[in-house]
């Protein structure tokens, strides 16, 4: 009788375990959010958590919690993209984790490509390095496919990103970093819609 209570017991908190595998990811499916920069405008965007369900969480959580307001765009090319999301404005800082990167080269299925007005994680060298970092595409770079985490595409707002990215941003090395914050522009609010 205890043998078969035990058994009972056991497979019970097996099957209480299991029941937690295989739910979809709370990001699946699409998300839109806001991209508000001072003085320039609003770039609404279009996430695909079924295509980069880490990474979509990961941005999600940092909007809602309001880490992204306040924080500026620091590096910028023209042609190319402009990227922003880092706590000390100079592409060297993060939040407190980081993500898988979800790309090919990391074993990660991601067919979105980085063609203009992409969205997608900025990283080190280190391929699970992607924290709060992201980058816009200003004109198609898909030399960055497989390389990086494509999370979405910009759905509105499109001539935000060509202003910012065609100014001629002073301060500027040859990273395109711009190395005095006061000059960066503004990301005043990451907003959810939905």
């Amino acid at each position: 009788m205890k043998k078969r209570l035990m058994v009972v017991l056991l497979l019970m908190s097996l099957m209480a375990a299991l029941a937690g595998c295989g739910k979809e990811n709370d990001a699946s499916g699409k998300h839109h959010v806001e991209i508000t920069v001072k003085d320039y405008g609003t770039i609404t965007v279009e996430l695909d958590g079924d295509a980069a369900p880490l990474t979509v969480e990961n941005f999600l959580e940092l909007a809602e919690s309001g880490f992204y307001d306040g924080l500026t765009f620091h590096r910028i090319i023209e042609g190319f993209m402009m990227q922003g999301g880092d706590p000390l404005g100079t592409g060297g800082g993060g939040s407190t984790k980081t993500i898988k990167g979800e790309f090919s080269e990391n074993g990660v299925e991601n067919n979105l490509s980085h063609t203009r007005g992409a969205i997608s994680m900025a990283r080190s060298n280190a391929m699970n390095s992607a924290s709060s970092q992201f980058f816009i595409v200003h004109q198609d770079s898909t030399f960055l496919d497989g390389k990086y985490a494509c999370f979405g595409y910009v759905t509105e707002g499109i001539e935000v990103v060509d202003a910012v990215c065609e100014y001629d941003w002073p301060f500027r090395d040859g990273t395109g970093t711009i190395q005095q914050k006061d000059s960066q522009p503004v990301i005043e609010s990451v907003k959810v819609i939905d």
